[in-house]
């Protein structure tokens, strides 16, 4: 038997995932509050979580007001089932080498390049550090 919460938070993911039986979600009570852990098929994660973690803020947000109106506090967990999680680095390259993924479509160009960088220091006068002053003060000038 689920709870309000479970099937509030349940109704919203089911609605944004591919495979909406895959969905799972874990209530437990302590002194926090309550703590819900969602767990959906891997291939969905990224539409739970959303862009910069937008739509699992938002799913947050609407908890906290359901919150708000049972005099409860709510945490959403959000449980990556993948099967990398703790995996140390060099486990999950063996994997990739075994079985490459397929790269999206369309992959940002911030994404490629990102990936490309090493921890190394960055020359003073090279296109990346040029690029990513660029974007520092395009960030600053936003009004948040």
């Amino acid at each position: 038997m689920s709870t309000i919460d479970q099937q509030f938070v349940e109704y919203i993911v089911k609605t944004l995932v591919n495979n909406p039986d895959k969905v799972q979600i874990d209530r437990i009570i302590d002194e926090k509050g309550v703590l819900l852990s969602l767990e959906v098929d891997p291939e969905d994660i990224g539409r739970i979580i959303g862009r910069r973690g937008a739509t699992a803020q938002s799913i947050r947000t609407l908890l906290r007001a359901l919150g708000t109106k049972n005099d409860a506090r709510y945490n959403l967990k959000i449980v990556n089932n993948d099967g990398y999680e703790g995996a140390p680095k060099e486990d999950v390259g063996k994997a990739e080498e075994a079985a490459p993924a397929e790269a999206p479509a369309e992959a940002p160009a911030e994404i490629d390049e990102a990936e490309d960088v090493d921890d190394a220091p960055v020359e003073e006068g090279s296109e990346l550090a040029k690029k990513t002053r660029q974007e520092l003060a395009d960030l600053d000038d936003l009004d948040i």
